[in-house]
């Protein structure tokens, strides 16, 4: 439904539409006018009938494969996917050798290079008054490894403009009943990668947090803090005068200040992604989204090796580990 709100947004016409679940379906079609006949049950019979140039998958993880196929070899120009990307890397690897083949612009909707909390950071960390990036943390409640935990690895990789080669994961016991069915599983706990030249991630939303997504920015001479659910941005940085001294002056003379940001919205950010897959510039690719399915299935390795890390420079991840996730 949020995507049938973008594409209306958009200005585009929603030719067909497709849910197995039947009342859903009507209720998409009627708030959009999409004709009886052109709402189906069926994706494959759409896309077979259809044909239609754009083609957006909003299906659980199990499902993008087929679907990415079925659209780019059935004539899609573009491809719109949800993430996770899928559920093991060779499905992914597949998709992405189906869209460049057919000369598909496949997109997978990791949105935080779009988004506002992101943005900012990012302009901040380069500047020189900040002196560069050392660290990220992400504090969370249990929102998933695959499930949210992909977006902050795009982030991070994207933030970084370089992907993280080594990873650790420690995984919580416990599991909760999954929201989007009894047939998924995801991963709470905590996670470190680190890129080849040496920046961290640190991320904890293990199964006995509760609440937010909060994430902090430690750099040279500074530290970012931004509260992604409520909107708020804080920073303190040394002042200029004593950038210049090493790191283990950690007491430097400093300056602080805040500033309210766009708080994380689902809608805005999708729009962003589909806008930019439409003039085929800056949207988040195939090859990204490999990267963070990648990172995840080393986590899960890592976790079962006791945390041991993973370097990706020396070990090659299974290409048929798949994940039940959603």
């Amino acid at each position: 439904m949020r995507h049938a709100t973008v594409l209306e947004q958009c200005q585009l016409p929603i030719t067909a539409i497709s849910d197995l679940n039947r009342d859903t379906c009507e209720a998409v079609g009627n708030a959009h006018g999409v004709p009886p006949e052109r709402r189906y049950q069926s994706p494959i019979e759409l896309i077979d009938q259809i044909r239609p140039e754009l083609v957006v998958i909003a299906t659980t993880a199990p499902g993008h494969h087929e679907l990415v196929i079925q659209a780019a070899q059935k004539g899609a120009k573009m491809i719109f996917c949800e993430k996770p990307m899928a559920t093991n890397l060779r499905d992914c690897e597949s998709m992405i050798s189906a869209c460049n083949a057919a000369g598909v612009k496949l997109a997978i909707n990791h949105q935080m290079r779009f988004m506002e909390q992101y943005i900012k950071p990012k302009s901040m960390i380069s500047s020189e008054a900040f002196g560069g990036l050392g660290s990220v943390v992400v504090s969370a409640g249990n929102f998933g490894m695959a499930m949210n935990g992909t977006h902050y690895f795009e982030m991070f990789r994207y933030l970084c403009d370089e992907e993280p080669v080594r990873v650790s994961a420690w995984f919580s016991k416990d599991e909760l009943a999954n929201p989007r069915g009894p047939q998924f599983k995801d991963a709470s706990g905590s996670i470190r990668m680190e890129t080849p030249s040496g920046k961290r991630f640190y991320m904890d939303c293990s199964s006995d947090q509760g609440h937010g997504m909060h994430v902090t920015y430690n750099c040279r001479n500074g530290r970012i803090s931004v509260d992604e659910l409520a909107g708020d941005l804080s920073f303190v940085v040394r002042k200029a005068d004593h950038r210049g001294e090493p790191t283990t002056r950690y007491g430097m003379p400093y300056e602080t200040g805040s500033a309210v940001i766009t708080p994380a919205d689902a809608v805005a950010p999708t729009r962003a992604v589909l806008e930019a897959l439409l003039k085929g510039e800056d949207y988040p690719t195939g090859e990204n989204a490999l990267v963070a399915m990648k990172l995840l299935i080393a986590a899960h390795l890592s976790n079962e090796r006791g945390g041991a890390t993973i370097d990706l420079r020396s070990e090659t991840i299974p290409l048929d580990r798949s994940l039940p996730i959603a």
